[in-house]
C-alpha cells in the first residue's frame, strides 16, 4: 500500500517532527511501499499535488535536520472542506487522487479546523464503501485543542515566549525613569500562551507583573488601576496580554489597531491591542511606554525550541500511522498526562468529531480573583512541556533549516 500525509495551518517547530514520526514509521512498515507529501494540505489532495517524500528524504541526516526545521516542509493551508451535500466534486477529486496514486491511509497534521477535514473526509470514505483510513495529528502552538493534555508546537512556543519576555524584563529594568511595557501574545480565544508567562516566577522572576487572557472580561479602567498599583510598587512594569482580549471596538478605540479582516474560516486577523493599550497608558498616565507584538516569531523559534516538544512530535506522529495500519480511522491522537512530577504521558486516541472546531480555554481556577495574573497551579503544568534542548545544527554561527525545493511527481 501507499500513504499520504499532509500538513495544515500555522506553522510550528514541531510539526516537521510529526512528519518525521509518519516517514520514520513507514520506513519500517514492510507493506508501505510509497511515502506521499500532500502539497498545501488538504489542497493538495483535491489538485492531485503529490511528491514522494522517499525522494526527498534521503539519509538518518535528512530526517534530523528536518525534525528540527521549522514551520512546515510541505506547505500548508487554510482551506475549509464544505459539506458534501455542498460540494460533492471536492470529495470526489479527492477519492480519484487517492485511489489514482493507490493511498490507503492519509495522516492529517493539523489543529481544531483540520479535524473537521479529518471527520469529514472519513466520514465521506465511509460512506461510499471505501476502506482508506483518515487519521488526525493534533498541533497548534495555541494549546487549545479539548481532550489532548497539551498540543505539538505548543511547548517550543511557550518556551520562546518565556525567554523573550525575561530579556523584555532585563531590557526594562535598566533605567530608572517609570515605565510600563506591554508585551502582546498570540492567543485568539484561549490564553494558554500567555499564561504560560508564569513559568518565570520558578526562576526568580516578578514580572509580567500583570497578565490578561480572553477567559476573562477586560475592562480598560480596571487594566489602569492594575497599572498605577504596580508601578507603585516596581519601577518598570511588564505587562503580558493575549491578542484576543475582549474589547468593545466602538467603545474602546480598538479598531483603529486591527485591520478587521478574516480567514476562510471566519476567524479575525487580530493584532493591535498591545497598540491600544500603550496609546491609553500615554494619554492616562503619560509615563514611558512601549508595546511589543511577538508575532510570528512565536511560531517559528526552532533555535530555542523544546525537546520533550519535539520527540513528543515525532512520537505522535509514528502512533498515528500505526493506530491506522490497525484498521481505526476518523480519529485524533493525543496526549494523557499521567504524572508531572515525573513528568509521564501516554498517547491515545479520541474521535475526531470531539476535537474539530472546538477550543479548550485555560482554566479558570488558574487565574486570579483580580483577573490578571496566573496562579502558581499552573505553573506545575507548563514546566515539563519546555524541559531540554536540541543539539541544532549550525552552519557559519547560524541553524541550518531543511529546504530542500520541492518539486510534485
Amino acid at each position: 500500500m501507499n500513504i499520504a500525509v499532509a500538513q495544515s495551518g500555522g506553522p510550528t517547530c514541531a510539526i516537521n517532527a510529526s512528519l518525521v514520526g509518519v516517514f520514520k514509521q513507514g520506513l519500517l512498515t514492510e507493506k508501505i511501499d510509497a511515502i506521499f507529501g500532500s502539497i498545501n494540505g488538504i489542497e493538495g489532495m483535491i489538485y492531485d499535488k503529490l511528491l514522494n517524500l522517499k525522494s526527498v528524504i534521503r539519509t538518518n541526516e535528512d530526517m534530523e535536520l528536518l525534525r528540527q526545521t521549522p514551520s512546515t516542509i510541505l506547505g500548508s493551508c487554510r482551506y475549509k472542506l464544505p459539506d458534501y451535500e455542498e460540494n460533492p466534486e471536492i470529495y470526489e477529486k479527492i477519492l480519484q487522487t487517492l485511489q489514482t496514486h493507490r493511498i490507503h491511509i492519509f495522516i492529517y497534521i493539523g489543529g481544531n479546523d483540520s479535524m473537521d477535514t479529518v471527520v469529514k473526509l472519513s466520514g465521506y470514505l465511509k460512506a461510499v464503501g471505501s476502506d482508506i483510513k483518515v487519521i488526525g495529528v493534533p498541533k497548534t502552538i495555541d494549546n487549545d485543542l479539548p481532550v489532548t493534555d497539551h498540543t505539538p508546537g505548543f511547548g517550543s512556543a511557550a518556551k520562546y515566549v518565556a525567554t523573550t519576555v525575561q530579556e523584555i524584563i532585563r531590557d526594562s529594568s535598566v533605567y530608572s525613569l517609570p515605565s510600563v511595557t506591554i508585551i502582546e501574545i498570540m492567543g485568539r480565544h484561549s490564553g494558554w500562551l500567555t499564561a504560560s508567562t508564569c513559568m518565570l516566577r520558578a526562576n526568580g522572576e516578578e514580572a509580567p507583573h500583570l497578565i490578561y487572557l480572553p477567559e476573562t472580561d477586560f475592562s480598560a479602567d480596571r487594566f489602569m488601576e492594575d497599572v498605577r498599583k504596580e508601578m507603585a510598587k516596581h519601577k518598570a512594569v511588564v505587562v503580558a496580554v493575549s491578542e484576543g482580549i475582549s474589547l468593545n471596538a466602538e467603545d474602546s478605540g480598538i479598531a483603529e489597531f486591527q485591520s478587521g479582516a478574516v480567514d476562510n474560516f471566519g476567524h479575525k486577523y487580530l493584532s493591535g491591542v498591545g497598540k491600544f493599550l500603550e496609546r491609553l497608558i500615554a494619554d492616562k498616565i503619560g509615563c514611558k511606554v512601549r508595546s511589543i507584538e511577538l508575532n510570528v516569531m512565536q511560531r517559528c523559534s526552532s533555535h530555542i525550541c523544546s525537546k520533550t516538544d519535539i520527540d513528543e512530535a515525532e512520537r505522535i506522529g509514528r502512533h498515528a500511522l500505526r493506530t491506522a495500519l490497525d484498521g481505526e480511522t476518523g480519529k485524533m491522537m493525543y496526549f494523557r498526562r499521567i504524572s508531572s512530577m515525573p513528568y509521564a504521558v501516554t498517547i491515545e486516541m479520541t474521535d475526531a468529531s470531539n476535537v474539530a472546531n472546538l477550543e479548550k480555554k485555560f482554566p479558570k481556577e488558574w487565574i486570579s480573583p483580580e483577573k490578571n495574573q496566573v496562579t502558581d497551579a499552573a505553573i506545575g503544568y507548563f514546566l515539563p512541556l519546555i524541559q531540554g534542548e536540541v543539539d541544532i545544527y549550525m552552519k557559519n554561527g547560524m541553524p541550518v533549516h531543511f529546504h530542500r525545493p520541492l518539486q510534485v511527481r
